[in-house]
């Protein structure tokens, strides 16, 4: 099985170049499953039953949330009736959403969940390590393949998640900075891992926003929108492919980035 995980998706720029382009690739590279994170999704943050429907139809199979996830207004309401998103689940166990998924895929059940971390980020979330303890130990007879994102903003903490979780899933992968990182890999107990997925949006930017808005507010501090770019449009992220016949049989991790101008 061919697993594709994408980076944030951030804004209409992203959602319109998966809408062009995801269905070609996943056939090219014949991609079985389709998973991508859609916290920036909506207007640069956060997202809604209608963006989160738009990404499904371009051939996002399961959608992950971070710490944007109720910054679109009443998304709370929403996302009950989207059973392909999932929001983080070390959030308090009052919020809405559900806090992993299981997908068949070809006969084989696929387990995605997501942790947030609590260095330098916002919310205020349970553990992600023994979140991911108490979800690996709940899903595990369930599912064939298991895979682990960590939205996080340090480097230090993904890495640690990353080498706790090795041989105990399939992959981990990191979000949140919107930067790929060049070390994905298979760790020695079978896991793969990449630090950073990158994001699916316009390069030509801050993190996917204006160039010139988010350099101002380094300048001189001042408030001052930062509204999403709109130039050099791509998608980042990795391939992964895992025999499913095998325990914990990933087989190979390849790190991708696709662009407008290269279709």
């Amino acid at each position: 099985m061919k697993i594709l995980v994408l980076g944030d998706i951030v804004g209409r720029p992203g959602r319109n170049f998966l809408t062009r382009h995801l269905i070609d690739f996943k056939e090219r590279e014949n991609i079985n499953f389709c998973v991508a994170n859609g916290e920036n999704a909506a207007g640069g943050a956060g997202l809604t039953a209608k963006t989160a429907d738009e990404i499904r139809k371009a051939g996002v199979d399961a959608i992950t949330l971070g710490d944007h996830v109720w910054d679109q207004k009443n998304f709370e309401n929403e996302i009950n009736h989207l059973e392909y998103v999932c929001r983080p689940a070390n959030l308090p166990t009052s919020n809405p959403g559900r806090d992993r998924l299981k997908v068949e895929v070809n006969g084989l059940n696929v387990g995605i969940f997501t942790v947030m971390g609590r260095s330098f980020m916002g919310p205020k979330v349970d553990c992600p390590f023994a979140t991911a303890d108490r979800l690996i130990s709940e899903m595990s007879k369930d599912v064939g393949i298991l895979i682990c994102e960590i939205h996080a903003e340090t480097t230090s903490e993904k890495e640690a998640i990353g080498w706790h979780l090795d041989g105990r899933t399939n992959l981990v992968f990191g979000t949140h900075t919107h930067v790929p990182t060049a070390d994905g890999r298979l760790l020695p107990k079978g896991t793969a891992y990449q630090t950073d997925l990158g994001m699916t949006g316009p390069r030509e930017s801050v993190l996917g926003r204006n160039i010139e808005a988010c350099v101002g507010r380094f300048l001189d501090g001042m408030p001052r929108k930062c509204p999403v770019a709109e130039s050099d449009i791509g998608m980042q992220g990795c391939v992964v492919e895992i025999d499913s016949d095998k325990s914990l049989g990933t087989i190979s991790h390849k790190r991708i980035e696709l662009r407008e101008d290269e279709v």
